[in-house]
């Protein structure tokens, strides 16, 4: 139902004969005002709302760090043990030094000089939320993804996606999903032609939300399903992305995702959205070097099945996963 706001009065009503995107003078004062979707009136009310959310939480934190902390009250309030009761996927906890030092300690015991970017940790904006959503229906969601990539290696402006084809649930699913990337700025323009079922997405050209497409949302995926299941069973940890490890030899590699739960050693994900074979042998060879068992060593590819995840994991010293396997893995990892 199509709905307007006079910005001069504050009235507020609903105009069904009223083109959406038009303007019309308001029925209580006259002032012309524009007319939107009612969805994407409260979504955008909603962005408002969440983010004076956070701007409030921002301030409340200014205050609490305005208040002098004796040493040991500074590392239980941000250290790992803060997670415990923390909401993982709306927290700076994650992005900071503290939080990092359990991780740091066992990289130098082991002689490998490690280097975070703190920022790649922070969930207070939308990247985990938008990797969630994705993951949790990745066979439906793929084709977007890929289509989305494509375009921006192409240097393409947009993407249209017919929708006709697919069943109404699936259909839905996959616009519901675009519209609420378009709320989260993921995309620059959205605009669904009902009759002719058809998404109409413009691409948004921040480097983040490219690197996000081209294969950061599996990243952020399993960083998230990491943290989340160790929340899960009370265990204190520290995590982090993107970490650069250097050894004693000067040798550089990064890690995508790395967490060292207290009393066991660290879990390695490295994640892939496309080709990962000719990378196999890289990755036995920085396994060894960093001394982790198979089982922590986790390689997890977006596109392989559960049958080829299994052959894959008795034929080398890794261990394959899909995102469904991600789960089951960490279960027997951490229980």
């Amino acid at each position: 139902m199509p709905i307007y706001r006079c910005n001069q009065c504050g009235f507020v009503s609903e105009e069904a004969s009223v083109a959406i995107g038009s303007t019309m003078p308001c029925a209580r004062c006259g002032t012309a005002s524009t007319v939107f979707g009612t969805v994407f009136y409260v979504e955008k009310l909603l962005e408002r709302y969440f983010a004076t959310l956070r701007e409030l939480k921002a301030m409340q934190q200014d205050e609490a760090d305005a208040t002098p902390e004796t040493p040991s009250q500074t590392s239980a309030a941000s250290g790992p043990g803060a997670l415990q009761d923390t909401n993982l996927h709306n927290t700076q906890l994650l992005a900071t030094a503290e939080q990092h030092a359990p991780l740091q300690q066992w990289f130098a015991k082991h002689q490998i000089e490690a280097q975070f970017d703190y920022a790649l940790a922070d969930t207070s904006g939308f990247f985990d939320d938008a990797a969630k959503m994705i993951g949790a229906n990745h066979a439906l969601f793929g084709d977007l993804l890929e289509r989305v990539r494509w375009a921006y290696r192409k240097s393409h402006s947009w993407v249209n996606l017919e929708l006709g084809q697919l069943s109404q649930k699936e259909a839905q699913a996959i616009n519901a999903l675009c519209r609420q990337l378009y709320s989260h700025t993921f995309f620059a323009r959205y605009h669904y032609q009902k009759p002719e079922k058809i998404v109409r997405l413009t691409l948004q050209s921040a480097p983040a939300v490219r690197q996000f497409f081209d294969g950061g949302w599996l990243e952020w995926y399993a960083f998230m399903t990491l943290a989340e299941h160790l929340q899960g069973k009370r265990r204190d940890f520290s995590c982090a992305r993107g970490v650069k490890v250097i050894f004693p030899n000067e040798d550089l590699h990064e890690l995508d995702v790395v967490c060292l739960p207290a009393g066991q050693m660290p879990i390695c994900i490295e994640c892939k959205s496309g080709e990962f074979r000719r990378d196999i042998d890289k990755y036995l060879r920085l396994r060894k070097r960093l001394g982790l068992d198979k089982s922590h060593f986790i390689l997890c590819a977006a596109d392989l099945t559960d049958e080829q995840a299994a052959g894959l994991s008795a034929m080398y010293e890794l261990s394959f996963v899909n995102l469904q396997g991600l789960v089951t893995h960490l279960q027997r990892l951490v229980s």
